[in-house]
């Protein structure tokens, strides 16, 4: 499992199965983001198998699934709020990690450039450079 560090409370990561919950637990994160739809593919776990396993483990966990294309203001205000709220340090997921780190960058667009958000995230291996518009549009410009 390869785990991209944004920040010392984000790391984005790839699809997990239910047992590395556990590994995510054991290595010290205290909340879980799922940005996938449900049955995006066949052997992607349900969404309540990933949740049950991270109470079990006395982790937060919250859904809140994307698609790259489609991303609103409502879908960033919930991930901003839930980076704000949930117990840290989270790990967020979804099929790559990709739509994770996007909504990372979109969320924290008022307290990093463009450049920087990219940067980051180019450094752990995701590459949001072809998101470039989106980041650079204000918040309330995103869809709605």
């Amino acid at each position: 499992m390869k785990l991209a560090v944004l920040t010392p409370n984000v790391t984005v990561l790839a699809q997990p199965s239910v047992a590395q919950i556990s590994e995510l637990a054991d290595r010290g994160y205290r909340s879980i983001i799922g940005n996938r739809p449900e049955g995006e593919s066949a052997d992607q776990p349900e969404w309540n198998d990933l949740k049950a396993a991270a109470t079990a483990r006395g982790m937060e966990a919250v859904q809140i699934p994307v698609v790259a294309s489609a991303i609103t203001a409502a879908d960033i205000d919930a991930f901003t709020e839930a980076l704000e709220r949930l117990p840290k340090p989270i790990a967020a997921f979804c099929r790559t990690g990709t739509r994770s780190a996007l909504l990372w960058a979109l969320a924290n667009q008022a307290s990093l450039t463009v450049d920087e958000r990219i940067a980051i995230a180019a450094k752990e291996g995701y590459d949001l450079e072809p998101f470039r518009p989106l980041l650079s549009r204000e918040k309330s410009d995103a869809q709605s």
